[in-house]
């Protein structure tokens, strides 16, 4: 599974003040630590409560690139700053997110293509957020069939069915699950799947119960075909319950160490 590191987003407190002070040591750390425990990529989001987010996501690129090569998810909801990170960027980068709202794919898809970027599609629009696996599919296509009319290649296409959290939203879990199975077959080549993995524990107290519901659902998630995922590598649990997962889904070779024999690949 492709690991998308959740933890440089300024909605966190020490990456907030980070950025406010311009602080490249804190952020680097972060990084370092997210991809010594095995994260493929880095979600980068300056956060809701930067001030001057053009300036702020070309920082954090820079200042992220200096220690690692990793592909960078850069995640805003506005095409603007998407676009200030794309020009900073040299690593491959995949656009997170747009809608299935036209608005927004005829502003992110050309920027996808111009700069060779993955697309980040979630299964949403202006009209709310889907109720059931019908809603979700219609959506979904509509980002595919908007992709193959501009010609961006869906294969570089990631889909996301839209997480919701399980203290609100518990009848929607088994659709959210069968929509990353469905999604599957919209269209030859195949999009790839995606989840906010933390969205299905926001809000459950205490932490501990946070982790094991993450845990769970991400096994679940693998065994319904997840491509990917933005979570915290740094929860060890959490990578070990995946790597077995998608050992016991005959995604790797059986060895008695597999663990470790995974994280020296």
């Amino acid at each position: 599974m492709f690991i998308i590191g959740e933890l440089i987003n300024g909605m966190y407190q020490n990456i907030a003040r980070a950025i406010k002070d311009k602080d490249s040591s804190a952020i680097q750390k972060c990084v370092k630590a997210q991809v010594a425990a095995g994260a493929d990529a880095l979600d980068v989001n300056c956060g809701p409560a930067s001030k001057e987010p053009l300036a702020d996501i070309q920082w954090l690129v820079r200042c992220i690139e200096e220690v690692t090569d990793k592909v960078l998810v850069l995640d805003s909801s506005k095409p603007a700053v998407i676009e200030a990170g794309l020009k900073s960027a040299k690593n491959k980068v995949v656009i997170n997110s747009t809608t299935a709202d036209p608005e927004k794919l005829e502003a992110l898809i050309p920027l996808a293509k111009q700069y060779h970027a993955g697309l980040i599609g979630l299964a949403i629009s202006s009209g709310g957020i889907p109720q059931n696996k019908d809603q979700r599919l219609e959506l979904a296509a509509a980002i595919v069939s908007a992709c193959v009319d501009n010609g961006f290649p869906v294969e570089e296409l990631y889909l996301d069915p839209i997480v919701l959290p399980v203290n609100v939203a518990q009848a929607q879990m088994c659709d959210i699950l069968e929509s990353i199975k469905e999604f599957k077959i919209i269209s030859e080549p195949a999009p790839k799947t995606i989840i906010g993995l933390s969205n299905v524990s926001q809000g459950v107290p205490p932490a501990s119960s946070r982790n094991l519901i993450n845990r769970t659902f991400l096994v679940m998630a693998l065994a319904f075909g997840l491509d990917a995922a933005i979570l915290d590598p740094t929860d060890r649990q959490l990578l070990e319950a995946m790597i077995s997962a998608e050992l016991l889904l005959n995604k790797h070779i059986y060895c008695d160490s597999y663990l470790q024999a995974y994280r020296r690949k």
